[in-house]
């Protein structure tokens, strides 16, 4: 007998309960979103989301799936996740791969800009927040808001320069990436001197894409021109 064409299995009760968390921090976001699942050499599946802030935010879980990548709905993974014992097998339901635009970032490429204390994002963030507030409408905050550069970051030698704007912030603290002492996720609303002091968010960059890293998960924001970052420089 052979095997289900598509399937999902995910590692012990950890990998499941980090990727039910996943699934529904992107739910909550958009109850209507897709997730795009890829198989890693190292033996770990790459869940990733375009959150509603235009950035993509991803968490790795270990586990097994075929196709090696395949999209599908985000409440219905979840329900089919959640009615599944750890290790059990998962059907992912039926394909959405044209509701996905767009090649993933590569996982490798990527070189060190710097680390950022935790604090000082959720604090960047929860401003942003307040000032979303301010200034947007019925329809959500404002786009000159989102597109604000409120994170500027240079490498020791000088060489490499990455700005990240408050979309990536949002997405950061909207996914519970941030945590604090006691394990419970950091909202834009939450109080920064709950995360322990020498928490870091580590900065990254490709040619392509600024990857921001918290502990529970990450976020990617492409380079675009109006950011003005600097060329990475040849090896």
């Amino acid at each position: 007998m052979t095997g289900p064409e598509r399937f999902i299995t995910v590692g012990g009760d950890g990998d499941r309960a980090d990727a039910l968390a996943f699934l529904a921090r992107v739910s909550a976001l958009d109850d209507a979103a897709v997730i795009r699942l890829a198989q890693r050499p190292d033996g770990l599946i790459g869940l990733w989301s375009n959150t509603g802030f235009d950035v993509l935010a991803t968490r790795a879980v270990f586990g097994r799936m075929a196709p090696q990548d395949l999209v599908c709905d985000a409440a219905m993974l979840r329900s089919a996740l959640s009615a599944t014992d750890p290790g059990g097998v998962v059907d992912p339901g039926m394909p959405f791969d044209s509701a996905w635009r767009g090649a993933l970032p590569l996982l490798t490429g990527f070189q060190q800009v710097d680390d950022v204390p935790a604090r000082a994002v959720v604090g960047l963030a929860r401003d942003g927040a307040r000032l979303a507030r301010e200034e947007g409408s019925a329809h959500g905050p404002a786009t000159g808001v989102l597109d604000q550069e409120v994170l500027e970051v240079t490498s020791d030698d000088g060489r490499l320069r990455a700005g990240v704007i408050m979309r990536s912030l949002f997405a950061l603290t909207a996914m519970g990436f941030i945590r604090d002492r006691d394990g419970h996720a950091i909202t834009a609303d939450a109080d920064a001197d709950t995360i322990d002091a020498d928490e870091p968010v580590r900065i990254r960059m490709s040619a392509a894409w600024i990857r921001i890293d918290a502990r529970f998960g990450t976020v990617y924001q492409r380079r675009h021109r109006d950011l003005s970052v600097s060329v990475l420089p040849s090896s």
